[in-house]
């Protein structure tokens, strides 16, 4: 239970702060953004945030004595750190040594997805 809980806390985390995020840049960081040429690099980082934590809610759902809930769980909370954390500075001007550390997010969240197709197998699911 506390696994899962964790799973669905970081979701609930993650998809509010990408609410909050995409609320600000079409506001706030609307005109910033844009003189950038940097709305679709900041829209990128939200999309991509709000899909990881809704699937980390749903992962929470998943049959607690399976081990892919959490590993792919803790591939989307890295995956999300990485991926969409550098995009949002990027995004607004910030060092581009952040350009880097996107790809290891992005292959974060592709070996999350992996892990969850894998575990999705007719064999795992009946003994699951």
């Amino acid at each position: 239970m506390q696994k899962t809980l964790r799973l669905r806390r970081y979701g609930a985390l993650f998809a509010l702060i990408a609410v909050i995020l995409g609320a600000f840049g079409a506001h706030a960081l609307k005109d910033t953004l844009i003189e950038n040429g940097t709305v679709s690099t900041w829209e990128t980082a939200v999309r991509y945030q709000m899909w990881h934590a809704l699937a980390l809610i749903l992962l929470s759902l998943m049959p607690e004595q399976q081990q892919a809930p959490r590993l792919t769980g803790n591939c989307f909370i890295v995956g999300i750190l990485l991926f969409s954390g550098s995009l949002y500075p990027l995004a607004l001007g910030g060092p581009s040594w952040l350009g880097p550390i996107t790809p290891l997010g992005g292959l974060c969240l592709i070996i999350g997805w992996v892990l969850l197709a894998r575990s999705c197998t007719a064999k795992n699911i009946l003994q699951g």
